[in-house]
């Protein structure tokens, strides 16, 4: 069985033997120490720093945001963890890495994680048909948990209809239901074998599971993920609208559209959110530090055990790149396991190799473009920093991506928004 349970994740997880990044944590079970296997502790050299400069800046330009958190972890050369840019347009106020941020649909991978760890614990089964656990939703009993937690469910998305009330309504709470039925009142495609990007199977997958569990999606994510790999800063906020944090916390934005573009000189900020507009598809929020944890955690100590949750990928469409596939909550990126996307006022991406324990992790303060600037720095990075050299006494693994960083800092650059300033009268 795979890793699954909290507690075979506790026992797990102390005993693995993977490659190291940044911290050790522990929770208050005094059997469990999560052990990050051995990193060159010290800087990346500075060339490989100035070119990842480079590519957050050429970010920050294309997306409108105007400051990001960063970490990259090599470790067989060095690390590079860090805040870049400002809190607003002109602001003093410098981004650092003790920041809360929201972490957008990474929050996927955490609720597949609650389901495979309530499955290990017996509270369900993979091939649970939906409706044991949502009733009153027609057209569901073809579909099972592990659908929803796949991105095979063929479910329609409902951020497309909610965005609108979610940006003039930060404050509102949802029902995840109500959320919900905007995608389950779209169209659908193909279950089972097609993958599709919806945010409906993931609320529905939390809402099953906490109705399996008697327990609340917080105090799953909690129980079955941050607190096993020590992530003191990572949570599903309570439902009342609130930043991301009660300490320091980096501002969230989007932009106004204007004729011509968007005003880039004067965000709209949406730091305080009510989690409930993104519960288990991508209400988590966390701190730079704990999502490259997380990230190396979930790529390492997810694949060793069989079964292997992403053995078997799917197209994320039929016209992306044969390296670029989803399943288990995650999108695979060549040998990366990982996920990105938006929420208001963030987008975040964060990836890690398994075999080398090798992570990139990053957050823009602004969510207009989405998360595809973030999703394409983050690879940029990647690709970038898996060719830094080894330190004294390291060696370099053999470790390539299946692109180069000059595609994707083009890419971003290409798709970069047009800010003009608004008229006036």
């Amino acid at each position: 069985m795979q890793l699954l349970s909290s507690r075979r994740f506790r026992a797990a997880a102390a005993g693995a033997a993977v490659l190291g990044l940044f911290l050790t944590g522990c929770t208050s079970d005094p059997e469990f120490s999560y052990e990050p296997p051995a990193q060159v502790d010290g800087a990346l050299p500075d060339d490989t720093v100035a070119a990842m400069e480079a590519a957050v800046t050429n970010a920050l330009a294309a997306s409108g945001a105007t400051g990001a958190v960063v970490g990259v972890w090599a470790p067989w050369s060095g690390k590079w963890v860090t805040g870049i840019g400002t809190q607003d347009p002109g602001s003093g106020d410098e981004i650092s890495t003790d920041m809360a941020f929201r972490v957008a649909d990474v929050t996927r991978l955490m609720t597949c994680d609650v389901l495979y760890g309530l499955v290990d614990d017996g509270v369900v089964d993979l091939d649970d048909p939906v409706p044991d656990y949502v009733s009153g939703v027609p057209n569901l009993q073809d579909l099972t948990l592990l659908d929803l937690c796949n991105g095979t469910s063929g479910l329609g998305a409902s951020e497309t209809t909610a965005k609108s009330a979610w940006m003039n309504t930060p404050e509102r709470v949802w029902a995840p239901l109500e959320l919900a039925s905007y995608g389950l009142g779209a169209a659908r495609g193909a279950a089972h074998t097609t993958y599709s990007n919806s945010d409906t199977a993931y609320l529905l997958l939390g809402l099953a599971l906490e109705r399996a569990s008697g327990m609340s999606a917080s105090e799953l994510i909690a129980e079955y993920v941050a607190e096993p790999l020590g992530l003191a800063n990572t949570s599903l906020p309570a439902a009342a609208a609130a930043p991301p944090s009660t300490g320091p916390v980096m501002n969230g934005h989007y932009l106004s559209p204007v004729e011509g573009g968007y005003n880039c000189a004067a965000p709209v900020d949406i730091t305080t959110l009510s989690s409930s507009s993104g519960f288990t598809d991508s209400g988590v929020v966390s701190t730079i530090e704990d999502l490259g944890r997380y990230a190396q955690a979930e790529a390492t100590l997810r694949t060793e055990q069989a079964p292997d949750r992403f053995a078997s990928p799917l197209p994320v469409a039929a016209d992306t790149p044969s390296w670029l596939q989803a399943t288990g909550g995650a999108v695979l990126v060549g040998s990366m396991v990982g996920q990105y996307g938006w929420t208001p006022g963030y987008q975040t991406a964060a990836y890690s190799d398994p075999a080398t324990g090798f992570t990139v992790a990053v957050s823009l303060n602004d969510s207009t473009t989405g998360g595809t600037t973030a999703a394409y720095l983050a690879w940029e990075l990647a690709a970038i920093a898996s060719k830094a050299p080894a330190a004294e006494g390291q060696t370099a693994p053999e470790f390539g991506l299946p692109f180069t960083a000059e595609q994707y800092h083009e890419a971003i650059a290409a798709s970069a928004i047009p800010c003009v300033a608004p008229a006036e009268g």
